[in-house]
């Protein structure tokens, strides 16, 4: 009989590592001492830690591999598996690629130019969500303009119901006779006259910046998210979204509002 201590440095395992898969019924000592809790393994167990060590080098949960010991190995299915594995090493090593690519160009951008973005971006889903929202249609360079008015408009319906203004969002779509606006709320509610009911889908990705302040500067913020899109080789993918995260004092300056712009890979 080989002790706990012995048999974990052959295997170059921990006890704590042993402890646990004894624990979770993967690995059980030949023997374990009723006064003391002392475990002991047989050296023929040796092979199915060297098992299971290697099915954990390959990433495979301990559900998975309590499933391969205790229906014996079969290639179709072990095949399957590692399939599936293959799929989740390469979505890792494209996101691991792809923070290397931004970590290098940040500290590119520090060490040539000796400053930082002013602007954080992250990338991250958009769930879906229904508004009640009015939507309308103007030149470009009556968007600023037109935009409160429209949340106006759905305020003065709402504004009885508790919570129904707390989540302001801003759908903007370019068309060739200018820009197609939704603003509203998010609501749950049923249907009223005087609003329609928008649903904006869910985005799988979304490269989201912060704009602090007035409004009459959201353009350079916007600059910056459109710049960092294309830095991370992205395109973007529909129409972009303003959420106003803070919108309440009149003269804007305690703003805050999330930019949000889907991609997809270039």
């Amino acid at each position: 009989m080989l002790s706990i201590g012995a048999f974990a440095q052959i295997g170059q395992v921990t006890h704590r590592m042993l402890r646990h898969w004894d624990t979770a019924g993967l690995l059980v000592p030949a023997h374990v001492d009723e006064s003391s809790g002392y475990r002991s393994y047989d050296p023929s167990q040796l092979e199915r830690l060297h098992r299971i060590v290697a099915l954990r080098q390959l990433g495979f949960g301990l559900d998975d591999i309590a499933q391969i010991l205790e229906q014996g190995i079969d290639a179709g299915r072990i095949a399957a598996m590692l399939r599936v594995r293959r799929a989740e090493v390469e979505e890792e090593h494209r996101v691991a690629a792809a923070r290397l690519v931004d970590v290098e160009r940040r500290l590119h951008l520090i060490e040539s130019e000796n400053q930082m973005s002013t602007v954080e971006i992250i990338e991250k889903p958009l769930p879906a969500v229904r508004l009640a929202a009015h939507v309308a249609s103007v030149p470009e360079d009556e968007v600023g303009a037109s935009v409160g008015p429209l949340f106006e408009g759905i305020e003065k319906v709402l504004g009885d119901e508790c919570g129904a203004l707390s989540t302001p969002i801003a759908q903007y779509e370019l068309t060739e006779d200018g820009m197609r606006i939704t603003a509203g709320y998010a609501y749950g509610g049923e249907r009223r006259e005087g609003f329609d009911l928008v649903d904006l889908p869910a985005v799988e990705l979304a490269i989201c910046g912060v704009h602090l302040g007035s409004m009459d500067r959201i353009r350079e913020t916007w600059g910056a998210v459109h710049a960092e899109i294309i830095a991370r080789g992205f395109v973007p993918s529909g129409p972009c979204r303003e959420l106003y995260v803070r919108a309440v004092s009149e003269d804007q300056s305690d703003w805050v509002t999330e930019l949000q712009q889907p991609v997809e890979r270039a």
